[in-house]
């Protein structure tokens, strides 16, 4: 009988308990006797007995349903409820590191998700007010370095891979569904002086949010849809069964193509169409021609056929070709932040100006086009001036902030995550065994390191990055085979 630590592992036997991280969890005959005379508690019962562990994670994700007010400034604010739930996910998985007294991570999962520390420490130190760099220090800890490396040590297989990743598709598809409703009804976020845009639960202070979250959601489902069925599905039910995920992956993933389209979020768009054409190619020809026919023809008949949105999307993608042209206010507001982290980054070429700097020097690097705040209005709220403060480019954001050793140390951990996701790919394929995950932890990877280029971290949905960073550490950091400690607990 295998213990509750075994189960199907990643590419290569991947997975196992805490093995994957050189953490053994270590069950006591007695516990392995109780669980043979424990009373049949059905299916749910055992899957709900099994993936407890899980529940601080999936509340992180569920709790970004929770609407955060905005701050006083009119910003999207900070220290919403899933910051806090995350928070507590920290805090359990160092609990369960102290029990069990061993080595939490690999040499090479310390070193990846240790690099962003490098950077954020200097700038800090270097910053000419320290102490008010601690917030800073905190957001940036927590989303690229604690929970990520949080739930690398929580998940132990695929089965615990897809409960949360399909938690951030469910969250997806409420998120989507509030989204679609405030478009139809005209209680959305206003655009082009309609109250229409999709934006969730997050409002009108992060209409990046919702963009964000039904995204990930769509590429999650991309990923699962496209990959070939698992080894253990090889008879004709699990065949059957896996087609039958595939389908209502592909399914999920259509219906958020809809209110991702709502959102009229340029970068989300863009980030969107390079990651699924990057899935698509991995997984081959065929598959590829397939989804991309059922993509064409579900945009025909959405856009073309029910006319959603169909005037006010063509407009919003003519407007990426005249970003050079006839660019609107937004996109002159972008270019001028762009060109201000630029000059910040020439005057303090190593360490930056400092964590959460870029506000302070914003206007003395910035030409007299920057509008230096947007308006926002609608889905609940009041008209609204919303301070532009900071470049709405992570890679700037980084590089004004805290120089070249910050840029290179976060792209460094980054790079170094899609490099061994990608190579972990063809593994999969061959083994067919977690070639969902793998193919869903590189779009989303891809997505991210696309949509970097037109934002940056800050607003509630910001927690869900560190989510998806950490999904992607666990499949790209993990061991490529099971330790023997693993086979062990198989009684």
């Amino acid at each position: 009988m295998a213990s509750d630590a075994t189960g199907v592992g990643f590419p290569g036997g991947f997975g196992g308990g805490f093995a994957g991280t050189g953490l053994t969890v270590r069950r006591s005959a007695a516990h392995l006797s109780a669980d043979r005379t424990l009373p049949a508690a059905g299916p749910w019962g055992h899957v709900l007995r099994r993936s407890a562990h899980l529940l601080p994670a999936v509340a992180v994700v569920a709790l970004l349903a929770v609407p955060s007010a905005p701050a006083g400034d009119g910003s999207a604010g900070s220290g919403s409820v899933a910051d806090a739930a995350s928070g507590l996910l920290v805090l359990y998985c160092l609990v369960r590191v102290l029990r069990d007294r061993a080595r939490p991570l690999t040499r090479t999962a310390a070193v990846v998700l240790g690099l962003p520390v490098l950077g954020v420490t200097i700038a800090a130190i270097t910053a000419h007010d320290p102490g008010s760099n601690l917030p800073g220090i905190a957001r940036y800890l927590q989303i690229f370095v604690l929970v990520p490396g949080a739930l690398l040590l929580l998940l132990r297989d695929r089965r615990d891979f897809r409960l949360v990743a399909g938690s951030v598709v469910v969250l997806a598809l409420v998120q989507g569904a509030i989204g679609v409703t405030q478009y139809l009804t005209g209680t959305g976020a206003s655009y082009m002086g309609e109250e229409i845009r999709a934006v969730g639960t997050f409002g009108p202070t992060d209409v990046m949010g919702m963009a964000t979250v039904v995204a990930y959601g769509l590429v999650i489902c991309v990923g699962f849809a496209l990959s070939p069925a698992d080894s253990s599905a090889a008879d004709g039910p699990g065949r059957h069964a896996a087609r039958v995920r595939s389908a209502i992956a592909l399914g999920c993933a259509a219906l958020l193509a809809v209110p991702l389209a709502l959102s009229f979020s340029r970068g989300a768009w863009i980030a969107t169409a390079v990651a699924v054409a990057l899935q698509l190619t991995l997984s081959g020809p065929r598959r590829a021609v397939v989804v991309t026919l059922v993509a064409g023809a579900l945009g025909v008949v959405l856009v073309g056929g029910l006319g959603i949105g169909s005037q006010m999307i063509t407009e919003r993608l003519d407007s990426i070709t005249r970003v050079t042209d006839a660019p609107d206010q937004s996109v002159t507001d972008r270019y001028t932040m762009w060109a201000a982290a630029t000059d910040m980054w020439r005057e303090h070429p190593v360490t930056g100006v400092g964590l959460k700097g870029f506000p302070a020097y914003r206007d003395s690097h910035a030409s007299l086009a920057l509008s230096a705040a947007s308006d926002t209005e609608g889905a609940g709220l009041g008209f609204q001036r919303q301070p532009l403060l900071s470049p709405h480019n992570m890679y700037l954001l980084v590089l004004s902030e805290q120089g070249l050793l910050g840029i290179v140390a976060l792209a460094g951990s980054w790079a170094a995550l899609l490099v061994r996701a990608l190579r972990r790919l063809p593994g999969a394929y061959r083994s067919r065994t977690g070639a969902d995950c793998g193919l869903a932890v590189t779009g989303l990877l891809i997505w991210q390191l696309v949509d970097f280029s037109y934002a940056d971290i800050g607003g509630p949905s910001t927690v869900l990055t560190a989510v998806m960073l950490g999904l992607a550490a666990r499949w790209a950091l993990g061991p490529a085979r099971r330790p023997a400690t693993s086979e062990a607990g198989r009684a």
